[in-house]
């Protein structure tokens, strides 16, 4: 099947559209074209906001003559709590997506939390996001560039996009054993539903500082995690925390039992939450 074309663009100034100096391959073309365009709409006219698209570009333009892995993981996680005279339940479902080739990692993840306490909901929160990282499987030192878009009802977030890149550094990168940190700027713009003002909008520019871990303490048991720190660049005092841990057992090469950690606070709107759930993990490599 045969994709049409575009040339690569960015916007510009004065509305205008700028020509990338990259060639304009049929399926390339197609990605720079709608993910520039896209954000044109929601009025960000910085690079800063392009710079996680012009990385993705960058990398599908790559030469892609390495092997090509792939890896899925899907996993459901809750907890439920029923009394005479009440009952709760929290349900966390997590897919994840990666290609991983010799200088390329796309990374894509979807989070969805549901929640209610009797009849009133207390959870509904969404999160996606595309992770693109170069050169991490060749050199310690690595680039990144990452979209993500939340709505989040515990937070107070109608909806809050993110996009930016930066720089990792592979502190252990093996097969049993992984420590990344990385740091990169990331611009954002959020409508937020406050008690006092009603829906309030809200764009600023965040450093993000990443630790992320793996590591297999046994053949079968692993502990890992992903923890952000997100502080407005204009207010320290604003800012974002996203913190997940888990620890899977697994019982078969595919299905693992896990118990997973999950916190969330986003300072500008005063909330937070904490979930403790169980439940279990399926994944597949290929």
């Amino acid at each position: 099947m045969m994709v049409r074309s575009y040339p690569p663009l960015v916007p510009g100034v004065n509305d205008e559209w700028i020509e990338l100096p990259f060639p304009a391959g049929e399926l390339r073309g197609h990605i720079i074209h709608y993910l520039c365009r896209s954000l044109h709409q929601f009025d960000m006219k910085g690079w800063l906001l392009t710079l996680g698209g012009i990385i993705l570009y960058g990398c599908v333009a790559a030469q892609f003559n390495d092997s090509t892995h792939y890896h899925i993981k899907y996993s459901t996680t809750g907890i439920i709590n029923r009394t005479n005279d009440a009952r709760s339940f929290v349900l966390n479902n997590v897919l994840g997506f990666q290609v991983n080739k010799e200088k390329i990692t796309i990374n894509s993840g979807n989070s969805w939390i549901y929640g209610r306490q009797g009849s009133r909901l207390t959870n509904n929160d969404f999160i996606s996001a595309l992770n693109v990282d170069y050169l991490k499987n060749r050199q310690r030192l690595y680039y990144w560039g990452l979209v993500t878009f939340t709505t989040s009802y515990s937070l107070k977030i109608d909806h809050q996009l993110q996009a930016g890149g930066g720089i990792g550094y592979n502190f252990i990168n093996k097969e049993k054993a992984e420590l990344v940190v990385s740091d990169g700027l990331l611009y954002e713009t959020s409508k937020f539903t406050l008690a006092t003002e009603g829906d309030f909008d809200h764009q600023t520019v965040r450093n993000s500082l990443r630790i992320k871990y793996k590591w297999h303490v046994t053949d079968v048991v692993l502990l890992d995690g992903v923890h952000f720190w997100q502080p407005s660049l204009e207010n320290f005092s604003d800012y974002n925390i996203r913190s997940t841990s888990s620890l899977s057992v697994k019982l078969r090469k595919w299905l693992s039992l896990t118990t997973a950690l999950t916190y969330n606070k986003v300072s500008f709107t005063n909330r937070e939450n904490l979930l403790v759930n169980f439940g279990i993990t399926a994944e597949k490599y290929f």
